[in-house]
Formats: C-alpha cells, structure tokens, sequence
C-alpha cells in the first residue's frame, strides 16, 4: 500500500483535486433517487471490494489496480465532500441576527 502512495502521488494528488474541483461546481439537483435496494446492493459491492483489498484475495497485477482504484475512488470523494462543503461555506448567506 505505501508503494501505491509513493509511486502515484500525483495521480492520488490529481483525483483528490478533481473531486475537489467537481464538488464545487456541483448544483444539487433533484432528480430520481436510487432505490434502497439497489443502494444496499452497491454498498455490498464496494464492501466486497474493500474486503479483497484488504485479505489480497485477489493477487498480481488485478489485486494493484484493485488497490489503486479504491484509493482512487475514496479520494475522488473525499474532494467531492470537502468542496462542497467550501462551497455551501463561502457562498452561503446567513440571516442577520437580531
């Protein structure tokens, strides 16, 4: 795991900017939701996913690019989340009190 982060700081660095980026550009929009259903099979998936990550149960080269997409993945979202986060911070407007 520590190689994956050293040798591909800059691909790691670039997905974590890019959810940043995405998050803050992002408008909410209310569309049709995902059932519960499929969110519970998705969320089996990605837990899944991580298991074999994590046992190495899939090995060689599939188990690295396993490896390096769930890293990936997380930062992408960790971005989304922090940029909108910025976003509903810097542009929001706040009642006067009083």
């Amino acid at each position: 795991m520590a190689h994956l982060l050293i040798f591909h700081w800059g691909w790691l660095l670039g997905s974590l900017l890019l959810g940043l980026a995405m998050g803050w550009i992002a408008v909410v929009h209310r569309g049709r939701a995902v059932s519960k259903r499929t969110s519970w099979w998705l969320s089996v998936l990605a837990a899944a996913l991580v298991a074999a990550a994590l046992a190495r149960v899939i090995p060689g080269r599939a188990g690295y690019w396993l490896e390096l997409g769930l890293i990936l993945f997380a930062l992408y979202l960790a971005g989304c989340a922090a940029g909108s986060w910025l976003r509903d911070r810097a542009l929001s407007r706040h009642a006067p009190v009083g």
